[in-house]
């Protein structure tokens, strides 16, 4: 044992990690270095969340700031030693800024809603699965209920009764997706609660929050996590369409659908109001769902790689 002792000692870092084979971190570098798509994704999405944490660093002007001396000027356009460089609305303000401010709209309602979703959708997954019976029974017909009525139709009532806001369109996003996370957890749940190690921390006499928490919890966190990045994107889209419909948060404030809204009348003559933030939200969510994709090949064990 002294002799297996010291020649371990004597294993260089490299040589452990042959033995071991390679953590998941690396597995994770790995898969990453053979994506370009995927690195390229990674530095547009951290670029948005940058212009999103600090946009008055990066913005050139005040994205509120109306003048009409200055309306509709094209791209590259340059007045009394202010630049413009991706041009102004009919307004006069500045459209780089109005994306950039705007930014941060996106990300704060997509990456709220996807919170609040996959917290009410776990929890009523875990429940259902785990309890069954009639428990089961008013969550899957609550499920079907939902998904049942149509999101636009749900979006204009609440925000109609409610009013325009921040809060009202996270709540209105979350209140509909968390069915995908309730069902996907539910299946596993009901796969997991059967399993050896359930049954024994039963037998042992564990209390159900124990199980709940400590067992099953863990077990399909992964699968909401590659949920939560696959759904990111489509978050961004929803809060882009309801504030294109006039149903998002309230002007003044910049969003990447009311700046698409406000340009729509004025297409064939400035082409540029509504091209650089449809063209900034398309790279986002192009972005945001190939990252998805990568998350979703390194936490899902059937999709990994084998690493030579």
């Amino acid at each position: 044992m002294a002799t297996a002792s010291a020649d371990q000692k004597n294993l260089t870092n490299e040589e452990i990690e042959d033995v071991r084979g390679p953590t998941d971190f690396q597995l994770a570098m790995h898969e990453l270095k053979g994506r370009p798509p995927a690195i390229l994704a990674l530095i547009i999405v951290f670029t948005v969340i940058t212009l999103a944490f600090i946009p008055g660093v990066f913005a050139p002007h005040d994205p509120l700031i109306q003048n009409l001396d200055t309306h509709l000027l094209p791209p590259g356009s340059e007045v009394k030693g202010n630049y413009y460089a991706l041009g102004t609305d009919h307004l006069g303000r500045d459209v780089l800024s109005r994306i950039i401010w705007g930014s941060r709209i996106s990300l704060i309602v997509g990456v709220t809603a996807v919170i609040f979703s996959g917290l009410i959708g776990i929890s009523i997954g875990i429940m259902a699965g785990f309890f069954g019976g009639w428990i089961d029974t008013v969550c899957s017909r609550a499920l079907d209920t939902l998904i049942s009525i149509p999101f636009i139709l749900l979006a204009i009532s609440i925000v109609a009764i409610l009013g325009p806001s921040l809060e009202v369109i996270v709540s209105v996003i979350a209140l509909r997706t968390w069915i995908v996370y309730a069902r996907v957890v539910r299946g596993e749940v009901l796969a997991l609660k059967e399993n050896e190690f359930v049954v024994g921390a039963r037998a042992v006499g564990c209390k159900t929050l124990r199980i709940l928490f400590l067992y099953l919890l863990p077990n399909v966190v992964s699968s909401c996590i590659v949920i939560a990045t696959l759904y990111l994107g489509r978050m961004i889209i929803i809060e882009a369409s309801l504030s294109f419909l006039g149903l998002g948060v309230p002007p003044p404030t910049p969003t990447w659908g009311g700046i698409l809204a406000d340009g729509r009348g004025y297409i064939d003559t400035s082409w540029w109001i509504t091209f650089f933030p449809g063209l900034v939200l398309m790279l986002t969510v192009l972005s945001v769902n190939l990252l998805g994709d990568y998350v979703r090949d390194v936490l899902d064990p059937r999709m990994k790689r084998n690493v030579d």
